[in-house]
């Protein structure tokens, strides 16, 4: 995992404050759902993702390194894996998310380093 994997890319156009809340998600293959929360925090900064009904109401965790393009104007977040790859990341658990460095670092190894 690197630190990089959290951090929003400086070619995504994201702007830190932005409230990315119900913004739609789309995978490389296809949109994936919409923003649930999202954190602007250094070094550990994501998105959640509520899939709706594509993956029976998963949440998945997306760390911030994932993230290539946010257009605020369309209200979108373009992301660099596919739908499987996220309908197969590790589950997301609220309850670790935040506290567990452990959760953290399964996420980042599964999903590897930021590509753009």
């Amino acid at each position: 995992m690197t630190d990089s994997m959290w951090a929003y890319q400086a070619t995504s156009g994201h702007r830190t404050g932005t409230d990315l809340s119900g913004f739609k998600v789309e995978a490389t293959d296809g949109g994936i759902g919409r923003v649930s929360k999202y954190s602007d925090t250094v070094d550990s900064s994501y998105i959640v993702v509520d899939t709706g009904v594509w993956i029976l109401g998963k949440h998945v965790l997306l760390p911030a390194g994932t993230i290539t393009s946010v257009d605020a104007a369309q209200r979108r977040i373009l992301v660099s894996r596919s739908k499987d790859a996220i309908k197969n990341s590790p589950e997301f658990d609220k309850n670790k998310h935040t506290e567990d460095a452990g959760y953290h670092e399964q996420v980042g190894t599964y999903y590897g380093t930021p590509r753009g």
